[in-house]
This record gives C-alpha cells, structure tokens and sequence, in this order.
C-alpha cells in the first residue's frame, strides 16, 4: 500500500504559487509588523507620558512580547504544518485585536505588560516565519519566489505603519490608534487570512518524501543537519541583533561618527528603499543562484559598509546605510529559504519555529545591548556589529551549497 501511495504523489501535478495568494498574504503581513513590530517607534513616548512610566519600560514590555514570540514560534510553526496558515493565521488576527485592544485600556504598567504578552502570542504565530511556514505547506520547494514576494510587499510595513500611527496619534490619541490597528486587524486582516488556501490533503509538508537518488540518512548525514541547523541559528540571531541594533541606534551611531542629524535621518529613510531594491534583485538575477550564495553575500554586505564609513567617516553613512539595508533585506528572504532548500519541505514549520527562537531572544536584547556598547564607546560600537556580521558570514561559509539539497 506504500508503494502505491509513494506513486500517487509521485505522479500529482506540482501545485504553482498564485499571485493571488501572495498578495493577500503579504497584505495580511504586512498589517501584522506595522501594528506590532513597528507600534513603538511612534507610540511608545506618548504611551509612556499617559500611562505614567517611562519610556524604557514601554520597550521592556515590547522586548517581553518579543520573547514570548521566541518561546511560541516552534509551536506554531508545527500548527502550520498540520492544520495550514489559514485557521492558524485567521485566529491570530483575532490575537492582534484582542491585544491591540487591551493596550488601548491599559491604565497602568500592569495593563501594558499584559497587552504586549497578548500581541506577543500573536507575534509568534503570525509573523514573517508564520507566513513562509504557510506558503511551504502550500507549495512545498516550490516557495522560494513566493517567499520573496511577500517580503517585498510586506516590506513597505514601516512606511505604512510609521505615518499612518502618527497620524492617528495626532488626531485620535495613541489609544484610538491602537483601537483602529484592532479594528483593521478584525476586518481586512481576517479576512485576508481567511481568504488563503486551504492546506492540501496530499501536502508535500505531510507526505512521505518520494523515492530520490539522494543518500539514505546515515550517521555523516545527520551530523551535517545538526550542524547546519547550528549554523542557522548562530546567523539568523546575528543577523537579527544587528538589523534591530541598527533599527534602534542608527541614527545615534552616525552622529557618533561624525555626520549631522540631518545627515543620519535622510540614511536611515535610504535602508527601506534599499532593502526593497536588494529584494527585486533576489527575485531577478539571484534567484538563479543558490539561496546560500546569496545568503554569504548578504551577510557580509554590514560588515564591508562599516568598514566603509569606519575608515572614510562621514562622507561614507549612505553607502553604510545602503549596503547595511540590502544585506538585511536578503536576509530576511535567506532566513525563510534556507531552511527549505537544506532541509526540504517536510516538518519546515517547527523546525523554522525551532532556528528563530536565538533570534527572537537577540533581537528582544539587541537594543539594550548595543546601546550600552553606543553610550559608553560611541562610534567603536559599530565594531561590535561588524564583528558579528562578519562571524555570521565564516559561519555560511562552512555549508557547501553542493552537499545539501537543492529545490
């Protein structure tokens, strides 16, 4: 009975990713990070001045939410592979409003340590990683373009989510702003997230792989998984800790090193556009590459860019800026491909859930972290950040694109 299962799926027809499907999907994320992620860079302070605490303790209540993220994401992601990212995802928005919600009542620092533990839940499962687990059910090795369509289209969320927070602030207060986010999660989030496919019931994620010419897992095999999911995890918190260090302290970093506030503002409106750009450039000439090609590449692209403006100084912050934003945004495509294309389709969800819980745990510490190296060594802090992107970039170095398994 086996045998003639194995040929049944052996002879279904490959199921392509639809535009339609991308769009909705990256719309839906898209809403997801501009109303969580992004939520404090323009809320926090006002956050802060009505609920009576400071500042930093509406980040520390953020940075929870984002180990609570860490601590769910494996869990979810094994969600995805049984069920699918449709019921998963459709319960998540009602998460997000719930959450967004509570914050719009809180009262005091109680209140705001439970909504963001609640938004946390829902980061954890509704997030970037939440969405190429969704589309690998789907589509199994067929994802990587519609991985790197969704983060183009997502990757707009703090161009979105920045004015449109402020806006509201200003005119509705940061509690109707949160009270909209909810609103819109409960409406177009929903039903974005309703409207994706349901899971197949001959998944490639549930099958049973089909007889390859691969070799049969053996001792050697399974060291060298064991050491590329290391690896995946060492590059994916590295990566992470940089990209959310310098989304915290860019601006502070340039001034350190030499160039005006002006100057450090108009880089960091550079790295969007940058990171969208070096996405366009993963979906056209890159994907002719080895996703892991491309990953070396884009690891290495913050450590040359600080060593860039470290030995030049100020005249040199765009290029930093530029290259920083290209790397990150290749990356953020490499931590959704690379593992499917090292370890295939079958499990992808938990194990993807499993390789970011080091990078959720950095990125919740990078911001307190890399300020303290900034204040207390200003501009030699960059070192700290090129020497983890550099460590990041030996690190994939060590997989050979030839010994793993290609799409």
């Amino acid at each position: 009975m086996a045998k003639y299962r194995i040929a049944l799926i052996e002879h279904v027809k490959p199921v392509e990713p639809g535009t339609g499907v991308v769009i909705r999907l990256g719309m839906a994320q898209t809403l997801a990070w501009a109303s969580t992620y992004y939520l404090p860079a323009m809320l926090a302070a006002p956050m802060a001045r009505d609920l009576g605490v400071s500042t930093p303790t509406v980040f520390a209540a953020f940075s929870a939410a984002l180990i609570v993220s860490a601590l769910l994401g494996p869990g979810a992601g094994r969600l995805i592979d049984r069920y699918g990212g449709r019921p998963v995802l459709s319960i998540i928005s009602i998460v997000f409003a719930l959450g967004l919600a509570s914050l719009a009542l809180a009262q005091g620092p109680i209140g705001l340590f439970a909504a963001w533990l609640i938004i946390g839940v829902g980061m954890g499962s509704g997030l970037y990683e939440a969405g190429f687990s969704t589309l690998v059910a789907l589509y199994g090795n067929r994802s990587r373009g519609a991985i790197t369509g969704i983060t183009l289209i997502a990757g707009f969320a703090s161009t979105v989510g920045w004015p449109l927070s402020t806006f509201m602030e200003i005119h509705i207060g940061w509690r109707g702003a949160c009270l909209v986010w909810a609103a819109l999660h409960l409406t177009l989030g929903l039903g974005l997230n309703l409207s994706l496919p349901k899971l197949p019931a001959n998944s490639a994620t549930q099958a049973p792989e089909p007889q390859t010419d691969l070799p049969a897992p053996d001792a050697d095999n399974g060291s060298h998984r064991r050491w590329a999911s290391f690896v995946l995890a060492f590059v994916f918190a590295a990566t992470w800790f940089i990209s959310t260090s310098m989304a915290a302290h860019l601006p502070q970093l340039l001034q350190a090193g030499g160039t005006s506030l002006a100057t450090a503002v108009l880089v960091g409106t550079l790295i969007g556009p940058a990171q969208v750009a070096a996405r366009l450039l993963e979906f056209g000439l890159l994907r002719k590459i080895h996703p892991l090609l491309s990953a070396r590449l884009a690891a290495a692209l913050h450590p040359i860019g600080a060593l860039i403006f470290g030995v030049i100084g100020a005249p040199a912050a765009a290029a930093f800026g530029v290259l920083h934003g290209a790397g990150n945004g290749i990356l953020t495509i490499a931590k959704g491909t690379l593992p499917l294309v090292i370890f295939g389709p079958q499990g992808y969800g938990h194990r993807q859930g499993m390789l970011m819980v080091p990078a959720r745990i950095a990125q919740a510490l990078a911001p307190w972290l890399f300020g303290i190296c900034l204040n207390a060594y200003g501009i030699q802090a960059l070192w700290l950040s090129a020497t983890i992107g550099l460590a990041a970039t030996l690190m994939l170095m060590t997989l050979s694109a030839t010994a793993i398994k290609h799409e």
